[in-house]
């Protein structure tokens, strides 16, 4: 079979959140953005949250301006949020679900009990011509859902299964990546692209970049996280290096 490239989309919240802690001008995720994609990432993702802890209304509008990578932009399925991106026309939108009180986004979207308030939101971007990923578990029902809701992509929610790796957790970590494998697999038999991240690091990037169904990985904090020690551009080039080592294994899980 042909196996498709595997892109890398830099998410650059975390520069903003670093910015916005001394409520300034720098560092600027729009900055970050072009020096990440300089570096190689094949586009990228910011998270517009309800609350503007990090990203901006003005660093949307910008990132979709100034770089000349896909803009995806990642929000909560509310009408503000649909009125923004609707105006800034990027090139895809990430549905997420988004608690005030949490720190990151803790889990995916529940589109199997949400699909009633979900539907209007799918149909008006795509028919704005803004491409739709709904950021979900690697659940049959979740993923069977996203197919019946017309999104032509989802994102798997790695985070359970980087937790539990990072937690020493190998039963529940060797759980959760089966779930992953067969969500994929799933996924692409339904016509759905498929997409993952959340938690990432260069050793679970290289690890799943092994599945040939999954064409898209974004990544943000750890990246921005390595950045402190060895330059933002280095740590797009090592996790760039970490997907394409992982890639070259892929045939197992044909």
């Amino acid at each position: 079979m042909s196996i498709p490239p595997l892109r890398l989309g830099v998410n650059v919240d975390h520069v903003a959140t670093l910015r916005n802690a001394r409520a300034g001008t720098t560092p600027d995720p729009v900055r970050a953005a072009l020096l990440a994609i300089e570096a190689g990432a094949d586009g990228i993702t910011a998270h517009l949250r309800e609350d503007r802890r990090h990203i901006r209304d003005d660093d949307m509008a910008r990132l979709k301006r100034e770089i000349s990578k896909p803009l995806n932009f990642e929000m909560a399925a509310t009408a503000d949020m649909l009125r923004i991106s609707l105006a800034t026309k990027p090139h895809a939108v990430c549905l997420v679900p988004e608690r005030r009180e949490e720190l990151t986004t803790e889990g995916g979207l529940d589109v199997v009990g949400q699909h009633n308030a979900l539907a209007p939101f799918v149909a008006r971007l795509n028919d704005a011509g803004i491409r739709v990923s709904l950021f979900i578990s690697a659940d049959p029902s979740q993923i069977e859902m996203a197919a019946k809701l017309k999104a032509p992509v989802i994102e798997i929610h790695t985070g359970a299964w980087c937790d539990a790796l990072v937690d020493g957790k190998t039963e529940k970590a060797s759980t959760e990546w089966q779930r992953i494998v067969d969500g994929a697999k799933l996924a692409q038999s339904a016509g759905l692209e498929v997409h993952a991240g959340h938690g990432l690091d260069y050793k679970t990037a290289q690890i799943i970049a092994a599945l040939p169904q999954i064409v898209e990985l974004n990544i943000g904090y750890f990246t921005i996280g390595e950045a402190l020690f060895v330059g933002l551009a280095q740590s797009v080039r090592d996790m760039r290096a970490a997907m394409d080592r992982g890639r070259k294994t892929l045939q197992v899980y044909l």
